[in-house]
């Protein structure tokens, strides 16, 4: 079997010179001579096994005969590839050998007919978005005989989430392409983290996952033009129906993190929606059409120059169901809800820090606007009242929201940094209120959040008793309207007793004693700037 092998190493020592073996070390030099030996030693023993055997060739053994040499051309490629291999680990460069190897190894490739994509799960510091894309839009597609499927909750959601485990593969047809997906997962060796406790080190451990597409490459556009596209539409409209909506506060310690850490959010559960509101039938269906008229003017705030947002102020007394409205809001469009409180603001830079760190398809919410700014020109009128030597004594923020930096933040340059945003602000008082906020561009709409209307208590009596129809609903109907009651004083009258009969009987006592009689109230409505 090592016969056949010493031609080969006949040319090779013809073209090796002397001066050669000098600049190699000893042991290496030993390593090449042993094999030498060995190879001659071989080639000795096999012709002595061929002269004593010396096989007679007839008909009868062709067919063992070609077996053997098969099997003799095989054994002697696979010796000279051990010996090629010893010589090249001993005597050729590391970074040679890696690139004679990267250099075979894309030769084979091309002769292939397959194109493999890699989607990583990072983008160096930065998660990839197609990856996650990725990850959504191949949920549904796994199959019932996938024989490892990975499950997972994530924080603060309440739904469970699929995905593959390591190493599986799935099979995806887009428009008569069949494209398989892998999902690959290489662990690192965990590191030390520098600083640690020499005697309990904390270990960083990693992990590098990503997904390979692999699928003929002729069909190379159709994937990166059409099947990435998508992908992209499908994961959006699954992570819509997934979603579950926040609610974001103002964290106590954003001044230390990072503009991504300057909110804490918490899931918005409020189970307030248009349907279950204590407002005037035809006031609801106008808010409703205004805000799908809003969704679908992506294009149209594009083509006329404005940033893709809307304002709405929501003015009236308090327990009018102005934040019950908002809830409703959110829950109707599937936005989260970021509650802007600005006496926690220090000045006009962190209101554009709070602003970009906002993400789409989210509601704004300022609360009890004229008290925010009676509070900023109240200590700005302070600090311009103090002695001037009592500056650094006394503590009075050095910086304060203004009312430009809230119009900046409404409908200045400030305000495009984000698509699909509604921003609401609520008052009790709207003549307060600066007429500078009030003008086109800023407030969109205003609505009027007025007290109990019949068709408002109607919606209460259904939601709470669960009636739709009784004697006494009809005299309660006819004392609200002479009666000033807001939708929160009738719901907790509603909910003192168990029994209709006694309930009712309480309300109609309390709608016949008011407390004041205030002046007429304008009717509940909208208005549009």
């Amino acid at each position: 079997m090592l016969a056949t092998t010493t031609p080969f190493l006949d040319r090779t020592l013809r073209h090796i010179k002397p001066q050669t073996f000098a600049s190699f070390s000893l042991s290496k030099s030993s390593k090449l001579l042993h094999l030498l030996h060995s190879v001659t030693v071989g080639k000795k023993q096999q012709q002595q096994m061929d002269t004593a055997r010396k096989p007679t060739f007839n008909a009868n053994n062709n067919q063992c005969l070609s077996a053997k040499l098969i099997f003799s051309a095989a054994a002697s490629v696979a010796t000279t590839a051990m010996l090629i291999r010893s010589v090249a680990k001993d005597f050729v460069p590391l970074e040679l050998r890696d690139y004679i190897f990267f250099k075979i190894k894309n030769l084979i490739l091309s002769f292939r007919s397959e194109i493999t994509l890699v989607i990583e799960e990072f983008d160096g510091l930065n998660e990839n978005l197609l990856y996650k894309a990725a990850e959504l839009y191949l949920e549904p597609t796994i199959p019932p005989d996938t024989k490892r499927i990975k499950l997972a909750l994530p924080k603060r959601q309440g739904k469970i989430s699929f995905s593959l485990e390591s190493n599986e593969e799935i099979v995806d047809n887009f428009n008569g392409v069949q494209v398989k997906w892998r999902l690959v997962s290489k662990n690192f060796p965990p590191k030390n983290i520098p600083g640690s406790d020499p005697y309990n080190p904390l270990l960083l451990t990693t992990e590098a996952r990503f997904f390979e597409l692999s699928f003929h490459k002729k069909h190379k556009e159709t994937i990166l033009n059409n099947y990435m596209q998508h992908i992209l539409e499908i994961s959006k409209d699954l992570e819509e129906k997934k979603k579950t909506l926040k609610l974001f506060t103002l964290k106590p310690d954003r001044y230390s993190g990072r503009i991504g850490d300057m909110w804490q959010a918490l899931n918005l559960d409020h189970p307030a929606t248009f349907q279950t509101l204590a407002m005037d039938s035809d006031l609801k269906r106008k808010i409703m059409l205004d805000l799908d008229r809003f969704m679908k003017r992506k294009e149209y705030y594009k083509r006329v120059g404005k940033a893709w947002k809307r304002g709405y102020l929501l003015f009236g007394p308090p327990g009018t169901g102005k934040s019950s409205l908002i809830a409703a809001m959110a829950n109707y469009l599937n936005f989260d809800v970021y509650d802007l409180e600005l006496t926690e603001i220090k000045g006009d830079s962190e209101l554009r820090k709070l602003l970009i760190s906002t993400g789409n398809k989210s509601i704004i919410v300022v609360e009890d606007i004229d008290c925010s700014l009676e509070f900023q020109d109240r200590l700005a009128q302070t600090r311009a009242m103090m002695p001037q030597g009592l500056h650094r004594h006394m503590q009075v923020p050095q910086q304060q929201m203004t009312l430009s930096g809230l119009l900046n933040f409404i409908d200045g340059l400030w305000s495009s940094c984000g698509d699909e945003r509604i921003i609401v602000f609520t008052t009790n008082h709207k003549d307060r209120l600066d007429p500078a906020l009030l003008r086109p561009g800023r407030i969109d709409v205003q609505i009027h959040m007025s007290y109990i209307t019949p068709c408002g208590f109607k919606m209460l009596a259904s939601n709470y008793l669960g009636i739709t129809e009784h004697p006494q609903l009809l005299e309660i109907e006819e004392l609200l309207k002479t009666t000033k009651v807001t939708p929160a004083e009738v719901g907790e009258l509603l909910m003192k007793d168990e029994g209709t009969e006694k309930v009712l009987q309480g309300l109609i006592q309390f709608l016949q004693t008011p407390l004041s009689d205030a002046a007429a109230e304008p009717q509940p409505g909208m208005s549009q700037q």
